[in-house]
């Protein structure tokens, strides 16, 4: 169908000045012997817009007759737990592959609210449009029943995915396991709270700054963010395509890798995953049975990354805790180095940039430039923004879009410098990958704080200032990053509350199963919920500061620390 100069119709709403009302937005005039050829072209396009949205959408068609939904419900108040953990109920049956070694067969499985399952109503954590229901399956939700999971429900996440806190989402607060009052972190806040409660084996999240790893760690559980694009997100509401990453939360490393197994390979529909490996054939769990418990991480190199602690919101218990696990490796056999990565400190700008300019188009419903599947009941059920709908949205949200288009406006080619610059972060990185088998720090800097009210702007950030700051920079470079539970550290609100505290296993890009090595064997050889703090240094130490022994107590986790130092600058 050709858009170039066609008869205008007499229906076409397209009006002479249309072309130059456009182009004053930016700024710009038209040369007015043009202006009548602009009309014509503008009128064309229209038409073929309108043919285009005349077309039957394209979706992947589920397999309702192998995997009926069942019960499909809000859930009663005798089924809600953790404050509001669970955004919808369905149970949906597994049916294990008997040809396929990535067998889930009688785990059971929580769906983060923002991953479509169809014929179940998603919230997204927001109120600002009613609830859409799918009609697709995402093809990580597919790929778990196929290996024999059972998917019992989806989990609250926060107001549009964008928050590190757990009281965001307009349809509850998700409480922590081990502390009423306080943050399961976000946005895969519901996800983390069941799996860390026992409530469910596994739950699948998405994470876009640090939305798997932020609230495994403040709720003590395992949390995989993969490299970028092992994990296809077909199906899932994207914040955007270079900083989307899927994964488990499980409460054992063998159960990541496991599920891991199961949803990682390209699908033939995102071309984030075009370089994964063929599905099925990853063999990540395969990978950890094999290793011989007597040389666990014999010949392991280990970086302790000084600019993970060199944060000034860091929480002194957090460092001394993730120190005193970082200095067990050696004990298993691993030879641990601290190393230096300048570059890292700017991760969280980079991402900040990216993310605000193209985050704010996601949200305008202007995302573009990638080959995939685009949830369309999605777009038609929050678009277009009216001041009343938009009001709704949290203060996270409303701040990304004003900051995106301030940006994109008053900034022109930011965004391509900042994608430039975080490439050179990424490079970095992967030279230090050529040194060391994994790098750690905290996953983050302070344990789950209270949470916060929703008052003003400020008053509904500051909970979570600062919680991605190890985090976020990863979503940049796209390299895979795994916390793990290693002990508790004194809410900081309160000394007499005791709160997980989750180390950041980092690898080079596709080397999952290096990450996962480090911490299954750290998991089989230590019991992390023994190792709470008996006493407290008033002051941070620097990483570079590591003396022989630690000045924090450790019960049952006590280990001496012996860290050469090891420069690596950028």
């Amino acid at each position: 169908m050709s858009v170039f100069f066609k008869d205008i119709s007499p229906d076409n709403p397209v009006k002479k000045g249309d072309a130059e009302a456009l182009l004053a937005d930016i700024g710009v005039t038209l040369d007015p012997a043009d202006s009548s050829d602009f009309h014509q072209l503008l009128a064309a396009v229209h038409d073929c817009a309108e043919h285009i949205n005349s077309l039957p959408d394209y979706q992947p068609v589920p397999d309702f007759k192998r995997y009926p939904r069942e019960d499909v419900h809000l859930p009663r108040d005798d089924e809600q737990t953790l404050g509001h953990a669970w955004a919808y109920k369905v149970l949906i049956r597994g049916n294990v592959d008997p040809s396929t070694e990535r067998s889930l067969k009688g785990k059971t499985v929580a769906i983060k609210d923002c991953i479509a399952v169809a014929g179940v109503p998603q919230f997204f954590g927001s109120d600002a449009f009613p609830a859409w229901t799918p009609e697709t399956d995402a093809t990580m939700v597919t790929r778990v029943l196929d290996a024999g999971a059972d998917i019992v429900g989806t989990a609250t996440c926060e107001n549009f995915c964008n928050s590190t806190s757990s009281f965001t989402s307009a349809q509850g607060t998700v409480e922590n396991p081990h502390q009423t009052g306080y943050s399961a972190g976000g946005s895969t806040s519901g996800g983390a709270a069941l799996v860390a409660a026992g409530l469910v084996d596994i739950a699948l999240g998405s994470d876009q700054g640090g939305s798997i790893r932020v609230p495994a760690a403040l709720c003590g559980c395992v949390g995989l963010k993969p490299t970028h694009g092992l994990v296809p997100c077909t199906g899932m509401t994207s914040g955007d395509a270079v900083d989307d990453h899927a994964g488990p939360l499980t409460r054992t490393v063998h159960e990541a890798a496991a599920c891991l197994d199961a949803i990682a390979g390209y699908d033939g529909i995102d071309d984030r995953s075009l370089g994964a490996a063929k599905h099925g054939s990853c063999g990540f769990a395969t990978s950890l049975l094999n290793a011989q418990p007597s040389d666990t991480l014999s010949g392991f190199k280990i970086g302790v990354l000084r600019e993970g602690f060199n944060i000034d919101i860091m929480q002194p218990e957090v460092a001394e805790m993730v120190k005193s696990a970082a200095a067990k490796f050696q004990r298993l056999g691993a030879a641990v180095q601290e190393v230096s990565v300048p570059l890292h400190l700017e991760g969280p700008a980079a991402w900040t940039i990216q993310q605000r300019i193209s985050g704010a188009m996601g949200v305008l419903g202007q995302a573009h430039g990638h080959r995939g599947l685009y949830l369309t009941e999605f777009e038609h059920a929050r678009l277009p923004w009216t001041t009343e709908n938009f009001g709704k949205l949290f203060p996270s949200t409303k701040n990304t879009v004003i900051n995106g288009l301030y940006l994109a406006k008053k900034f022109p080619g930011l965004y391509c410098k900042t994608m430039n610059l975080a490439r050179r972060i990424s490079d970095v990185y992967e030279d230090i990958f050529k040194q060391f088998d994994i790098v750690i720090m905290p996953t983050t800097p302070y344990v789950a704080p209270k949470h916060g009210i929703r008052g003003t702007p400020k008053q509904c950030f500051e909970p979570s200032i600062g919680l991605t700051s190890n985090t976020a920079v990863f979503n940049v470079t796209g390299h895979p990053a795994m916390t793990i539970p290693v002990g508790f550290a004194p809410a900081r609100e309160d000394p007499s509350v005791q709160l997980p505290v989750g180390m950041e296993i980092v690898g080079g890009l596709w080397q999952e199963k290096k990450i996962l090595r480090a911490g299954y064997a750290w998991e089989a050889a230590f019991d992390w919920k023994s190792c709470r703090p008996e006493s407290v240094s008033t002051t941070s130490r620097q990483v570079s500061e590591y003396a022989p022994e630690s000045s924090v107590k450790m019960n049952g986790c006590s280990s001496p620390i012996d860290i050469r130092a090891l420069s690596v600058e950028a």
